[in-house]
């Protein structure tokens, strides 16, 4: 990239390191200079963004990182810019746009920096990152502590080559592999520190044999219906144990192929059996972070979905690993009467968790801890009265 598009780059670059330090992400003189340093156009040549063709198709629009000034001044805003989608799924419609599941991006800068803050490196820190992404993290770990100290792992070879090129057009050059990153560095080790750019039902057990005693470890944590950022200490038997943090965001989960997620499998929905009425809303719910992360801990085995009838009305629903479910509408003259079908109690346990919720003074997600133990049991707790939930235990 040309030192001329540096140039134009860099009032861009100040101001949104002065973004992120107004808003509270950046904290800290060494990560200040690091995102004033870094550009973050050369890991973006190619992004896309959420639009509608002429037919009223909701499409990804195609941009170039630098191609035009407002492609360059939006490189630089405060948002999640797509890079990549699912090769399965994606349909071009126009010379610019596809339609398609997005499978990688380029991550909320504010989140990065949070996430980085959180992760209190210090000099001389050993740090993996799994989910290389574009490279853009791993320069700017490679900025404050050293590309020698910094390795990362992505599924996608591809994006592994891209990552790279990135990464050398940017002046670095850390250690950064192909492999599935729920099974740790493929070459070895252990770290000070890792950082984890996708989301995991667990906290995988590789990552604890890649620890030392008082490694940090910053995760998106996927826990169903919601999920959150828990920042990790691990001790000397392998218990890894902390809080969900400040830092709210999430992550696209991790990938075991290179291209494309899974197809997901559930139970066959239960036939609609009638309505009750509700003592929370679905505005409740969709209103509340802290009170979705509730409601992971307390349905563990349940997901929320959006659900659009053929009128063009909007719910909330939940699903139940029986096939019980449950609809609440976000709005209207029916916000607070549910549709559910198979067992009724799936609601009544979510109406509970908002009677316990709100008892305990709405509570805020940082509240929360997280714990992880050693055999990989794993369980969530609020400190104030001792309350604990289980968490399904995943072998990852």
């Amino acid at each position: 990239m040309s030192a001329s598009t540096i140039e134009r780059a860099r009032p861009h670059m100040t101001s949104l390191t002065t973004e992120l330090i107004r808003a509270g992400a950046i904290r800290s003189r060494e990560w200040t200079h690091v995102f004033g340093d870094v550009p973050r156009h050369l890991f973006v040549p190619r992004w896309f963004q959420q639009d509608q063709n002429e037919r009223g198709i909701t499409v990804w629009r195609e941009h170039r990182g630098a191609a035009t000034d407002d492609d360059l001044e939006a490189v630089y805003r405060d948002q999640t810019l797509v890079t990549a989608l699912d090769p399965d799924t994606a349909e071009r419609v126009d010379d610019t746009a596809w339609t398609g599941i997005p499978t990688s991006s380029s991550t909320l800068p504010s989140l990065m920096a949070g996430m980085l803050e959180d992760l209190t490196v210090k000099d001389g820190h050993r740090v993996l990152e799994v989910g290389t992404g574009t490279g853009y993290n791993a320069a700017l770990l490679s900025a404050r502590l050293g590309e020698h100290l910094v390795h990362s792992v992505d599924i996608d070879p591809d994006t592994i080559r891209d990552a790279r090129e990135h990464l050398a057009s940017a002046g670095f050059v850390p250690q950064v592999v192909a492999g599935d990153g729920t099974r740790g560095y493929p070459e070895g080790g252990t770290f000070d520190r890792i950082i984890a750019t996708c989301s995991v039902p667990v906290v995988p057990a590789a990552w604890i044999e890649q620890s030392e005693p008082g490694t940090i470890i910053v995760a998106d944590i996927a826990l169903g219906i919601e999920g959150g950022l828990v920042r990790l200490k691990v001790d000397d038997r392998g218990r890894a144990a902390g809080r969900f943090t400040t830092t709210a965001g999430r992550f696209m989960a991790a990938r075991s192929e290179a291209k494309k997620y899974p197809p997901r499998q559930g139970p066959e929905r239960a036939p609609e059996t009638g309505t009750l009425p509700s003592a929370v809303s679905a505005a409740d719910i969709r209103a509340h972070y802290a009170f979705r992360l509730l409601l992971s801990v307390s349905l563990p085995e349940a997901e929320l979905v959006y659900h659009l009838d053929d009128a063009g009305n909007t719910s909330l629903q939940i699903h139940g690993p029986d096939g019980s479910w449950a609809r609440a509408a976000l709005a209207g003259d029916h916000a607070w009467t549910i549709t559910y079908g198979g067992d009724p109690g799936l609601w009544r346990q979510v109406e509970a968790a908002w009677l316990w919720w709100c008892k305990a003074g709405r509570p805020s997600h940082d509240t929360f801890t997280y714990t992880r133990e050693a055999d990989g049991r794993a369980y969530a707790s609020y400190a104030p009265d001792g309350s604990r939930w289980n968490l399904p235990t995943v072998r990852a």
